[in-house]
Formats: structure tokens, sequence, C-alpha cells
């Protein structure tokens, strides 16, 4: 980027870089009259340096600006410092719609609201005379008031063109490094309509056709036209025609089906002749006609649901439990394949542990915390109210036994079993951290019993228990997970948890197939993820945001023929490798779709709760550390797949950010070495374990240590002697280690027990540490002298989140559920603790403890704040699912 932070054009002055492309460079500014934020784009010098150019641009400019719509991006002025032209536009928060549509096609709803969105404003600006001529995900951004559609009528003066009416062969954006010759003139051509091919003359009915290339894009997350070089790409732009949608989204409405194949219409004759009639037919579907041909009116917002009591269903929920009823009285025809929802309602805390389809398709038990405690609520398909299983509390990971009465779930450190209609608790055995079971048709269950164990086996009615599978370490594996039996109650589906540091990692990893006797252990999928068997005869796994079902025969045990995708935009813990999805045996499957992450901003609050201004831009923000000198804020960013994340650094004052790791994992927890210069960090591996890093002064990332089993960065010392870090054995379960980095010998245990125990924090003057430890069943705060311990002291009682101490070492913050709480610390002449006090309550970042610092003078706390409530996802359900992959499989 050519212009540094702090210039200024005319009254602007750049405050950031947003991007840059063949169009130029994009920078945040402040209007210094206004006192506002902008956008400015920097035209190239190979085209400002051009009169003509620069007379046209001009002109078209002026033209723009007279364009006011809600869902146009505003151009507010045009000019020239020195022999740079400048644009001046309305800056926008939020992500491009290429960015949205690479995690997935948009759900229904959303891509009828944002089709209509877009039709509006080009039928504005149709109206005026005026043609996009490049209209693509990339130039639609996705704000809070909607979508705003960027470079108007400015795109065919961009760059040299292909084709006489001119095209953007390399857009603006902030992903650079994507930006190859080919890959760029690609992404543009997808929606080039024929007659620009052609060298035609383009007019509003070429934007039509790049309309339906959207709109097909949203509703199946897909090109509407693909080619593995230029050259066919145009064949296909020419002669071919897409898939109907309806192919990759079987429950699309056949209108919609419609409306993008006249866009598509090779002849602009044959297209809608007005984007006015394109958003009124877009409008038509939405508003839920029956002529449609929609299962059922589009679905309605459902920003309050989790609010809502058991007992209330919204019209769309009750449409769902009247179609389940039908259902569940009168099983559908086979081969007529039927999606709805089941709603939820309480806290989301039971996303992240599972759901359960009971056996007969009837029933689906699933963990949510509606009274602030997890439990294991069943939710019968033909009821409205979902039931409470009494004695579930903090339950994880429920499985049915194979005959429905029995539900078997986790719950402090054991497996357990409960009657499905209500009756007491029973313990079977020991099980902590535990990673998925299942119940065999002869009583055995098999289960998990931690994240680098193998595979044991227990009788449903309690007793010894015994291994079914080893880790084999030689070959580079690190744990055994999810198993899932077959039919024949002798084999069954787990994970096999690869090792990152392993030279053997080839070999390790993926979904195999085991035995009771121990004989089997072969290779089925490739794929990190648990699956499961579903009749009549189908593996399902998880794969790239989709479930995927493929043929598999009981009496080879081996897969056939090619998956098929049955639902996109599946949940999946990426830490865990285990996809949110559940089978019964009589063809119903229920899943929960992936929530788009909670953005995020980094608000300064001070010691009321009050909001005292923010750091940067929103984005998906975990875990935050602010450096020593107070200047720059290290934080961990979520990356647009939403499983990897990075580390970024952020100026406090200017704004300004840097990426510090290239997030080829899941990076977080930061850690500032004393000097500022240098960063500690974890990054959980695609293939492994949790492993420390760190940076070095040059910006280059070196491993810190390999292990097998896992390790997690905490704190460094003042002096930069120590390191502070907590790592997994299968034995002990979390300990805390310390590292001499001065000497670089072997960590040494600073508390080893049978206990968790784990985000350490040193105090300022290197003498104390605070921790968090299980022991008592749940976690609670821990002050003990450092680095050799001794005196401890037990500082809450009510449970804590990971502390963080003040600057002056006389104070320890933790956030207990949302309330950030102070303990006064006294060393000196002995340790003593004043009594915990509550400072503020406020929402952040769920699952992210560590999502908070404070300043140099303790006045201050840097909080990544949701910016808004997280909603529950409904479960999916999909009945009578194998219609659809069986027509896949007979073709």
């Amino acid at each position: 980027m050519s212009l540094t932070v702090g210039s200024r054009l005319g009254p602007y002055e750049i405050l950031a870089p947003l991007g840059a492309g063949g169009m130029g460079e994009v920078y945040r500014a402040r209007d210094t009259r206004l006192d506002r934020t902008v956008a400015i784009k920097v035209l190239p010098s190979h085209l400002s340096s051009s009169p003509e150019i620069r007379q046209r641009f001009e002109r078209e400019a002026k033209t723009i600006s007279q364009l006011s719509h809600p869902h146009i991006c505003a151009l507010y002025d045009v000019g020239r410092e020195g022999e740079t032209e400048f644009l001046v536009m309305e800056y926008l928060e939020g992500e491009t719609l290429a960015d949205r549509i690479g995690r997935g096609a948009l759900p229904l709803e959303q891509t009828l609201r944002h089709g209509i969105e877009i039709g509006d404003a080009l039928d504005r600006a149709h109206r005026q005379g005026i043609v996009h001529r490049d209209l693509k995900p990339g130039n639609v951004m996705l704000t809070k008031s909607g979508v705003k559609l960027l470079d108007f009528g400015l795109a065919k003066y961009a760059a040299p063109s292909m084709v006489t009416s001119g095209v953007s062969m390399l857009p603006t954006t902030p992903k650079a490094s994507n930006l190859t010759a080919q890959g760029t003139i690609l992404g543009t051509l997808q929606y080039m309509a024929p007659e620009q091919l052609e060298g035609k003359e383009a007019d509003a009915r070429t934007d039509i056709f790049a309309f339906g290339a959207v709109l097909y894009e949203m509703a199946t997350g897909r090109k509407a036209f693909i080619g593995t070089s230029q050259a066919s790409l145009i064949g296909a732009i020419l002669k071919d025609e897409p898939a109907a949608i309806s192919t990759v989204q079987p429950m699309s409405p056949p209108a919609l089906d419609r409306v993008i194949r006249i866009c598509l219409a090779k002849d602009p004759e044959d297209r809608w002749q007005s984007t006015h009639d394109v958003g009124s037919e877009l409008k038509w579907i939405a508003s839920g006609s029956s002529e449609a041909g929609g299962t059922a009116p589009i679905v309605q917002r459902r920003k309050n649901r989790e609010r809502l009591l058991w007992g209330l269903l919204s019209v769309v929920s009750v449409a769902a439990v009247l179609l389940a009823i039908g259902y569940a009285r009168r099983p559908p025809e086979k081969g007529s394949p039927i999606r709805f929802e089941v709603s939820r309602s309480g806290p989301d805390l039971g996303q992240l542990f599972g759901l359960a389809v009971a056996p007969d398709g009837r029933s689906v038990a699933y963990l949510a915390a509606p009274g602030g405690k997890r439990a294991i609520w069943i939710r019968a398909l033909d009821e409205i109210s979902p039931r409470l299983v009494a004695g579930t509390e903090d339950a994880t990971h429920p499985f049915w036994s194979p005959d429905g009465e029995w539900i078997g779930f986790f719950s402090e450190e054991k497996l357990k079993k409960v009657p499905a209609r209500g009756g007491p608790v029973q313990v079977i055995c020991e099980a902590r951290n535990n990673r998925g079971g299942t119940w065999g048709k002869d009583g055995t269950i098999l289960f998990a019993g931690g994240p680098f164990s193998g595979i044991d086996r227990v009788s449903a009615a309690g007793g010894a228990v015994s291994p079914v599978t080893r880790v084999d370490q030689s070959a580079g594996e690190t744990g055994h997970r999810w198993p899932s039996f077959l039919p024949d109650g002798r084999h069954f589906l787990y994970l096999i948890y690869g090792s990152v540091s392993s030279t053997a990692r080839s070999a390790a990893g993926g979904v195999f197939l085991g035995s009771l006797d121990g004989k089997e252990k072969r290779l089925i999928r490739p794929e990190p993820s648990s699956a499961v068997y579903a009749e009549p005869g189908y593996l399902l796994f998880y794969r790239d945001r989709n479930l995927l079902a493929q043929p598999f025969d009981l009496r080879t045990l081996k897969t056939s023929g090619e998956p098929v995708a049955v639902a996109e935009r599946v949940s999946y813990d990426g830490a865990r490798r285990y996809g949110r999805f559940s089978a019964s045996t009589g063809g119903t499957i229920a899943y929960l779709a992936m929530d788009d992450p909670l953005p995020s901003r980094l608000q300064w609050l001070d010691r009321a709760g009050r909001e005292l201004g923010s750091i940067g831009d929103t984005g998906c923000y975990r875990s935050l550390r602010i450096s020593p000198d107070g200047k720059r804020v290290a934080v961990a960013k979520l990356e647009a797949d939403l499983v990897r994340s990075s580390i970024w650094i952020m100026d406090t004052s200017r704004a300004t950010v840097s990426r510090a790791t290239e997030g080829t994992g899941t990076d977080f927890l930061p850690v500032w070495f004393p000097s500022g210069r240098r960063l500690a960090f974890t990054s959980w591996q695609m293939a492994g374990s949790a492993q420390m890093f760190t940076t070095s002064e040059a910006g280059a990332v070196e491993a810190l240590r390999r292990s097998e089993t896992g390790e997690v960065a905490d704190d460094v010392s003042p002096d930069g002697r120590f390191l502070v870090y907590h790592a997994y054995d299968p034995k002990t379960n979390w300990d805390l280690w310390v590292l001499d980095l001065a000497k670089k010998t072997a960590p040494v245990p600073f508390h080893r027990t049978n206990f968790s125990e784990g985000s350490g924090q040193i105090s300022p003057d290197g003498g104390w540490l605070g921790y968090l430890s299980d022991e008592t069943g749940r976690s609670e705060l821990y002050l003990s002298s450092f680095p050799t311990a001794g005196e401890r002291l037990q500082v809450t009682t009510g449970g804590a989140g990971p502390p963080r101490w003040s600057r002056d070492g006389k104070t320890l913050f933790y956030f207990k559920e949302r309330r950030l709480t102070a303990v006064e610390v006294k060393t000196r002449p002995k340790l003593e603790l004043g009594a915990p006090k509550v400072l503020f309550e406020t929402r952040f970042v769920p699952s992210d403890d560590w999502a908070f610092d404070i300043s140099a003078d303790g006045q201050r706390f840097l909080v990544s704040i949701p910016e808004k409530e997280p909603g529950l996802s409904p479960i999916q359900v999909l009945v009578n699912w194998t219609g659809a992959a069986q027509g896949h499989k007979r073709e």
C-alpha cells in the first residue's frame, strides 16, 4: 500500500489500509471537516495519468453521486492530490457477499432478502440510465442495515478489458494474497453475460444475467458456471445451462429456480427485461405464496425465539410440529424426503456437546440450559413441548440404548445412564474428559474416556472396564474417539486422531473400522470427523461444512460409490473433530446447522462497566492480551472458514492492525514477552493436538516445544525467564508446568494432581501464580507461591474463570458468568485475600473467558463484546432422507 497512516489527501486523513487490487488501493480515512469515517479509493497511476480517462471518470462519478439509495454505497467526493486521483465513499462495516458464500450457501430467507435488496438497488440505477457491468459477490457488502452495492458504474473505466464494454479484471479486495492473474479473471468472468463475452454493448439485461449468477451462488454455495480454464469457462457461459438449484438444495421453491433460469438466459431478449420484475418475483416467493412451490411459507424472523417460553412456538415451529405429528402417526411414503425444524430454548450451551436421535426416529435427545443449568431434554416429534430428563445436570454427549428405553451420558467425570421416560440415574463407571459413547445390542457400551485415550468397553449394567483399542503412537496416533456401533453389534466406527508432530502422520487419522475382539482396524474414510451408520446402508460423515452419505455394505464392511451431500452448513467442533449430527435406524437424521460466529468489538469499559470507546473494527475476536507498554493488543481473530484463527496485533491509538501468524491452525491465547517484541501462543493444528509456538522479533514463527498430547501456553514471567503452561497427561489430566527459558532445561511440573489445573497467571513481581483447578468439582481460582509451589490458598468458592492481575499486583480479576469480579491481594507481611467484589456485569464472547485484559492503571478493562446476544439454533430434522441419496446412487 503506497499511502502511509497519518498522511492526507486534501482534508482526508488516512487511518488504515483496507485492501488493494487492480482498480487501486482502498483506505479507511477520517474526513477532518465533518469528523466522520470514510473510505478512500486511490486510482492506479496508469489510469489517473490519462487526461481522457480522468475526464470520463469525473463525469461518471458525478452521475453516480446522484444515486441515493439505501442499498448503494454512497459516493461523497472525487479529488486529486498532486498526481493522485481518489474517490471518497461511504465507509461500510461488514463482510462481502463473496466471503459469506465462502462459508456455504445462504439460508433461503437470507437469499431472498439480500436478492430483493440487490434488485431494488439495480432497479434504481437502471432507471437513471446507469449499468453496473461488474455485479458479483465481491462487489456486494453485507452490513447491519442490509446489502450495499459497491463500484457502481465505475468498473468500466478500471482496467483494459477483453471486451469492448469493459469489465473489472482485478477487483479491489481485502484478500490481496488471493489475487492471482488467472484466478481473479475467472472470478470476474463467472458473472459475465454472453453478450459481454462477445464484445457487444452491455445494458440493464447484462446486469440481470450477473444478478442471476449471484442469486444462484447465494442459494447453492456454488458458481453457476465453472471451467478449468478461461476458455472453458467462457464456453460454459455461452453454451451450458447450470444445474437446477433444486438438485443442490432439494427444499428450495421451484419458483426460485424459474427466476434464476430466466435471469441466465443466453439471449438478452429471453431474460427478465427489468430488475423491477425480478425483484417482484422474489418478493412474491418470500411472501410464502403456495403457488411458489414451497413446502411452507418462508421462515419468519426468529430473533427473539430464545426468550419464548417452552410452551410457545412461532408460526413456523407450529407448522414443523404439525408436520412431525403427521410423520409420527403415518410414516411418509418411501422416497419423499421431508425437512423441518425443532425449536430449542435457553442459552446455547448444548451446541458443543451433541444430540442424539432415538432408534425409532421419533424423538431427539439434546442439551439445553433454560434455567442456567445444562441438562438433557427429550423432544418427541409428535409433541409441542420438550421434557427435562431429571438428574442429568452438566451432561455431555447423550446416546440411546438400542431399544430406546435408556439414555447414556457423561457427567461429573463418570459414564451414567437414565431411563428415557424418567427415573433414577445410575453410574456405570469412571470416564474423565470423555469423547463419546455408543450402546450395542448385547448391552456393551463403548466409550472414549479422554481425548488421548483408546476406546474402552463396559457392560451397561456396570462392572470392569477393559480396552478395545490402543493408541499407536509409533503410527502417529494421539487418541481414539467417537465410537459408533454398526448393526451387527460386533463392529464399530471410530475416529483416530492423528499427531501433528509425528513423521508417520500420513498413516494416522480418519474414520476407522474396529471390532470388539480387537482384530479389525481398517481405514474407512480419511476425513477427521465422527461418523455413524444409517439404514439402509450408508455411512454418514462430515466434510467441508456438509453432511455426506456414502453407500456402506454391511457384508463387506466397505464403502462404494461417491459420497452425496445430505445437508449443508452442518455444525462441527473443529477442536474435537465432532460433527453435530445423529441418525436413527429408521431413516431420520437430526443435526445442528452451523451458526455464523458472533462478531464482536474490542471495547474499553471503566470500573463501573461504562463504555469508554473501542479499538479497531468489528471482527470475530476471541482471546486478547494488552502489551506490556499498553500501546498494542494481541488478539485471536477467526478466519473466513470459521475453523482456523490467527493472531493479530492492533495499535490502541492509531487503530492499525497487522497479522502476527498465518492461521494455518486455530491460533489463540497470545502471551507477550516482557520486551513487547515477541509473543508466545497456542495453536490447534488441523491434524493434531495443541502446540506452543513463539514469534521472533523478525516476525518468524517457531515451535516452542512438540507434544503428542497437547500443551497450552499460559504466561511468561516479568523477567522473561519462565514460561507457565498446562499440558495434558492421560493419567493425571491437565497439569501446570514451568519451562525455564533462560537455562533451556527440561520443564518441571508445578502442580500435578488427578484434577485439571491450568490458566496460570504470574503476578507482576514474579512471586505468585494465580490459576484454576477443578479439585472441588468445579473450576475455582487458587493462588500459590512461584516459581516453586509452596504457600497456597483457595481464592474463590463460587466458581471462577481465568484470572488477570492488575499491573500493581494488588488485585486479581476474573469473570464469573457475565460478572467481572475483583479480589484484593496482600502478600506482605503475609498472604491475605479480600472478599470477591463484583465490579459490573457485561456480555462477552461465549466460551472465551480470556476475552478481557486490564489497562496499566487498573481503571479500564478491554473486553471482547459480541455485537448481539447469541441465539439458539433449532435442530434440523430430515425424514426419509435416503430417497434423495438413493437417487444419486442409481445415477
